[in-house]
């Protein structure tokens, strides 16, 4: 079950599965929200209302760890070899499979309508498909020294937040690559992977249960909605 956790002073915080990292259950683009089937009416209320988005209830593989599986923007999505497109039919972009044994594509991929950072290891066969299906420039690249680029970061069209281990060297290679402002913080009373506890657009946002006031002034200012 989803619930909202009514104690927050702020509607822009909410939970999944009695957990933090909504971002490791669920994903979104400009356009749409995929969140795990189950999740309740007033959450997917709140996220359409502060994303501004169309959101879809389903599992991926069985799975509800949507956010790590998955990666989309407006243009296309990313899924694992061994998820059937047919479960994102009612997507109506592009979507592809990375070939392989990648099964986290969301926790290796940070990307918005333009541009994708990615897992530093990934072929140039990947990194093609990748260019394609989401129709934006790649580039490899790590955050914190980690691979995990997805989880370590927020890319909107707007703004981009980091985790606030981020080098000097990897923030400025982001902002050139994506052409963004980019700033530094955490979410959910401390997590560096800012990733894990946000879901974005241009349009607004929500975060995990636990993020706090200042938390959520960093996010703000970061995307852009100050």
């Amino acid at each position: 079950m989803i619930d909202l956790k009514s104690a927050q002073t702020t509607t822009q915080t909410l939970s999944v599965y009695e957990s933090t990292v909504i971002g490791v259950f669920a994903t979104s683009t400009e356009n749409i929200a995929i969140v795990p089937t189950g999740t309740a009416d007033s959450v997917i209320e709140l996220i359409q209302k502060s994303l501004g988005v169309e959101v879809i209830s389903t599992l991926i593989d069985g799975s509800p760890v949507i956010g790590s599986m998955i990666r989309g923007n407006s243009n296309g999505f990313l899924i694992p070899s061994t998820v059937n497109q047919k479960e994102l039919s009612q997507i109506d972009v592009k979507v592809a499979q990375l070939p392989g044994r990648l099964t986290a594509i969301g926790n290796i991929v940070l990307a918005n309508d333009n541009t994708a950072l990615v897992h530093p290891g990934l072929s140039q066969k990947l990194m093609d498909i990748i260019s394609n299906t989401l129709s934006v420039d790649v580039h490899k690249g790590t955050i914190a020294d980690l691979a995990a680029v997805g989880m370590a970061g927020i890319a909107t069209n707007k703004g981009i937040l980091l985790n606030p281990m981020a080098t000097r060297r990897e923030i400025e290679h982001i902002e050139d690559i994506f052409g963004l402002p980019v700033d530094i913080g955490t979410v959910n009373f401390g997590s560096k992977m800012v990733g894990s506890g946000v879901l974005a657009n241009s349009k607004g946002y929500v975060a995990g249960f636990e993020t706090t006031g200042h938390e959520l002034g960093r996010i703000e200012e970061a995307l852009d909605f100050i």
